[in-house]
C-alpha cells in the first residue's frame, strides 16, 4: 500500500467519545465534543422540562445541562461517576450528564452497522448505526438530532435569562 492509499483510509476513520447511559454504552463523534468535565454544582431552573437539570458556569459561561438519560428514558446507572459532555446546539454551548466516559475509538465506515430495521422510528431517528465492540454493541448517537425544537426554545429561553 502506498502512501496516499495510507493517507485515504486513516481520513476516513472517525473518532467517537463513548460513554455509558444506565447499562448501554454509546458514542457520539468526537468532533462534536467542546470538553468533558465531571458534574459541578448546577443551579435548577423553574419549569423546565423534567430531563433539564439546570445551568452550570463553565469558566465564566452559563451552560445549561441536560440529563441525557431522562432525556432518552434510560435508568441511570448509581456508579456517582456522573460526567458531562458539552457540545455546540443552536448557537449554544450545553453540557449533557452522562454515566461515565468511557473511551475514545477510531473507526472505519466498514466497522459501522446500519442500525436494525425494528429501531426505526421518530423516537428513535438520532441513532445513527451501531457497533460491535467486544461481546457489547455501542449505539452511535446524533446527539444533535435526538434533541428537538423543545428543547432549542428551552435552552435559548434559559440561556437569554442568564446572560
Amino acid at each position: 500500500m502506498n502512501s496516499a492509499e495510507q493517507k485515504t483510509t486513516a481520513s476516513e476513520r472517525v473518532r467517537y467519545l463513548c460513554f455509558s447511559l444506565g447499562d448501554e454504552e454509546f458514542a457520539i463523534p468526537l468532533l462534536q465534543v467542546k470538553t468533558v468535565t465531571g458534574l459541578p454544582d448546577v443551579t435548577k431552573v423553574p419549569n423546565a422540562p423534567a430531563y433539564f437539570m439546570g445551568i452550570m458556569n463553565l469558566r465564566g459561561q452559563i451552560i445549561s445541562v441536560l440529563d441525557l438519560r431522562k432525556k432518552l428514558n434510560i435508568k441511570p446507572n448509581e456508579s456517582g461517576e456522573t460526567a458531562v459532555i458539552i457540545v455546540e446546539f443552536s448557537n449554544h454551548q450545553i453540557g449533557l450528564a452522562v454515566d461515565a466516559i468511557n473511551s475514545v475509538v477510531s473507526l472505519g465506515q466498514e466497522e459501522l452497522q446500519p442500525r436494525p430495521d425494528m429501531m426505526s422510528g421518530k423516537n428513535i431517528d438520532f441513532v445513527t448505526a451501531v457497533y460491535a465492540k467486544e461481546d457489547r454493541v455501542v449505539l452511535i448517537l446524533d446527539v444533535l438530532r435526538s434533541l428537538g425544537a423543545e428543547d432549542k426554545t428551552v435552552v435559548d429561553r434559559i440561556t437569554s435569562k442568564s446572560a
